[in-house]
């Protein structure tokens, strides 16, 4: 059986399993290059660390099994960058009002500045690296990365 074809808009066919190969290697550079600006944004705050203090924020607070769950990430991942984020002060551990006997961590005001200094700095990179695409191709491009972390 013949695989599916799509086209490009330069005019060349191209198989499912070529854009399935390009969009893998494409996320891949993608993450590489995401991990490595986390790092020129804020050199104590890794890509890591800038994700589980985001999460804090909206959160409101949680545990960290909570983050680990979200994450998919091994206890002991988040317990060590917990433990970096408790030292440099961006984060701190409370008392859940609802049980007394579970710690809370939550953002400390020096966190919630990194946090949003760090936030602008990479929505300024985003803007940069997008400035030249059309209306229609930023939204197109938005919708199918909602769709695509559905």
């Amino acid at each position: 059986m013949e695989e599916a074809v799509q086209h490009r808009d330069e005019g060349g066919p191209v198989h499912s399993a070529d854009a399935v190969e390009t969009i893998q290697r494409e996320m891949t550079v993608f993450a590489r290059r995401a991990r490595s600006a986390a790092g020129r944004m804020h050199p104590e705050l890794s890509l890591v660390s800038y994700t589980l203090l985001g999460h804090l924020e909206e959160s409101g607070g949680c545990r960290a099994t909570d983050l680990a769950a979200h994450y998919a990430l091994d206890k002991s991942t988040v317990s060590r960058q917990v433990a970096g984020l408790e030292r440099a002060g961006l984060i701190e551990r409370g008392p859940d009002p609802a049980d007394q006997r579970v710690q809370v961590l939550h953002l400390t005001l020096s966190g919630r500045h990194i946090l949003a200094q760090v936030t602008e700095s990479r929505r300024a990179a985003f803007r940069e690296r997008l400035a030249g695409w059309p209306a229609e191709d930023l939204s197109r491009f938005a919708e199918y990365l909602v769709r695509y972390n559905a």
